[in-house]
């Protein structure tokens, strides 16, 4: 069974992007539109790995991150920062939210691939 992999967005050409890079590599994708959408589908089902967006309207991606390490189906699931953002501060805070690692945009879709079978594998 193909594992799978939520990923967050607000831009639906990163979506698409992220999707169809982790669909050809075999794994199974949903996608969310924002955090709050994306925390919906956290308690809806366990996730192999999540993949938000830093800076979305409503719930960024460090609140999201924050929600999940609160979720009990998904508290222990590698959740990767994919974001414009390359400030230190920035990373900083995506560490104590809980995010396991970060990736800046725009992103190579081979280190994407990588860095999703190093943290899910």
């Amino acid at each position: 069974m193909a594992k799978t992999i939520l990923t967050v967005d607000d831009s639906k050409t990163i979506r698409d992007m992220v999707a169809f890079t982790l669909r050809n590599a075999g794994y199974g994708v949903t996608e969310a539109a924002d955090g709050t959408a994306g925390l919906a589908e956290v308690n809806r089902q366990k996730f192999d790995c999540i993949i938000t967006d830093l800076n979305m309207p409503g719930m960024d991606g460090l609140a999201l991150t924050r929600a999940i390490r609160g979720s009990a189906l998904n508290r222990a699931t590698p959740v990767l920062l994919l974001t414009t953002e390359a400030d230190p501060a920035k990373k900083t805070a995506g560490r104590e939210a809980g995010a396991t690692g970060w990736l800046v945009k725009p992103f190579n879709p081979d280190k994407l691939v990588e860095t999703v079978k190093k943290v899910c594998p």
